[in-house]
């Protein structure tokens, strides 16, 4: 692993603060571990909305093999300050000696679109993961290419400057050379400079590693050889026989040119276009289920607050009607208990009272009891008492039950 790196990551992710770092860190350190191409650095990022933030990115290249051959492709992906529970941004960023091409996976400000990234969800998703799927992605579609040479084509065909030419090859003419590799390529894969060809310096930012311009597809993947469109065969027979060039020729060409042109930087527009509209529709969808989910939580606090309204009514009433009561108490004089009960009925009245004559009897039996035992009175008196009360207090109970079963209650 390469330790020597360590002390910068835990720097640069401090000084950015970012709020998993050491989750961060061991990310970019397996990164770093497998693609020796690439550097941490930490530097300003300008988002779409005008706002700057100091983010950790890894910039460098990855080796990409096409056809046989390896190409390192230029990459850079920067790390939002909540990696890895967020998906990172990923650009190509191509030297002076390349040129990006925009395909469904890159557009022309060289972002990468994937589906990895679209469906990021740690911990099923890492830095090593999404660097294999773009290698895997660029070993079947290339996102950058050599930029042709200016040189002077030998068929009488016009070149930049003549006639709004832009330099796209023109029928029977050769796709632009490959541009040669720098010292340090493999040698296997491309040859090395001559020797009297003085070799241009590394680029800084790569670390000694061979510079992301070495080993481009070449510039066959962008720009087609077939014939241009209004060109017959018969007409480049005799505009390669005759050796001149007429009017029509040069506007034909030209018609070409500009058509070819138009139609690759639509299909560019409608690459970025088509992406733009994935990504808002995708957020449509949020945030319809967020608003269906807002006025569902919307009606449930209204019916609680309904709810709640009619309970403070209601003790509110009771409140009032508590006070009242006892106002009406404080102002009443004293109550007869004999009249505080009220029957509705007669019957019940009846009930009542020989309930309350039953009870008093029963009571007078009992103190009769007491008073023989104290000898206060006799036997005889007792007796004749207890008699006397016993046959009313039969008659009582009598009168209580058929009245109860009269009134429908218990008997």
């Amino acid at each position: 692993m390469p330790t020597s790196h360590d002390g910068a990551i835990s720097g640069q992710l401090s000084k950015a603060n970012y709020r998993h770092r050491d989750l961060t860190k061991r990310d970019m350190m397996t990164a770093l571990q497998h693609y020796r191409g690439l550097q941490p650095k930490q530097e300003k990022f300008i988002f779409n909305d005008g706002n700057q933030r100091e983010l950790v990115n890894l910039e460098g290249t990855v080796p990409v093999p096409y056809k046989g051959q390896t190409y390192n492709i230029p990459l850079i992906v920067w790390l939002l300050d909540t990696h890895p529970y967020h998906a990172p941004m990923c650009y190509i960023k191509p030297t002076n000696d390349m040129q990006i091409k925009v395909s469904k996976h890159v557009d022309h400000t060289g972002k990468i679109y994937l589906p990895y990234l679209h469906e990021w969800k740690y911990p099923g998703s890492d830095l090593i993961g999404l660097l294999q799927i773009c290698i895997v992605i660029f070993s079947e579609q290339p996102p950058v290419y050599s930029k042709p040479k200016e040189t002077t084509p030998n068929l009488p065909y016009p070149v930049q400057g003549q006639g709004g030419y832009s330099g796209y090859p023109m029928p029977g003419q050769q796709p632009y050379p490959q541009q040669p590799a720098y010292p340090g390529a493999s040698p296997s894969v491309y040859p090395p400079y001559p020797p009297t060809t003085n070799p241009p310096a590394y680029p800084a930012q790569f670390g000694g590693y061979p510079p992301a311009t070495q080993g481009y597809p070449p510039a066959t993947q962008g720009y087609p050889t077939q014939q241009a469109s209004g060109y017959n065969s018969q007409t480049s027979s005799q505009t390669t026989t005759g050796g001149t060039v007429t009017q029509e020729h040069l506007r034909m060409s030209i018609l070409s040119a500009v058509e070819d042109k138009i139609r690759r930087r639509l299909g560019d527009e409608f690459a970025t276009r088509q992406a733009e509209t994935d990504s808002i529709r995708k957020t449509g969808e949020e945030l319809s289920a967020g608003r269906s989910k807002l006025s569902t939580m919307v009606a449930r606090l209204q019916q609680e607050s309904t709810e709640l309204d009619n309970n403070i009514q209601i003790l509110t009433d009771k409140q009032k009607e508590m006070s009242e009561l006892s106002e009406k108490l404080e102002e009443s004089s004293e109550i007869d208990v004999d009249e505080a009960v009220i029957p509705t009925a007669p019957l019940y009245k009846q009930l009542i009272n020989a309930f309350a004559e039953e009870a008093a009897i029963d009571d007078t039996i009992y103190y009769l009891g007491k008073a023989l035992g104290r000898g206060v009175i006799d036997i005889d008196s007792f007796l004749k008492q207890a008699r006397i009360l016993s046959r009313k207090q039969f008659v009582l109970r009598a009168t209580m039950q058929k009245c109860r079963k009269t009134a429908g209650l218990k008997v």
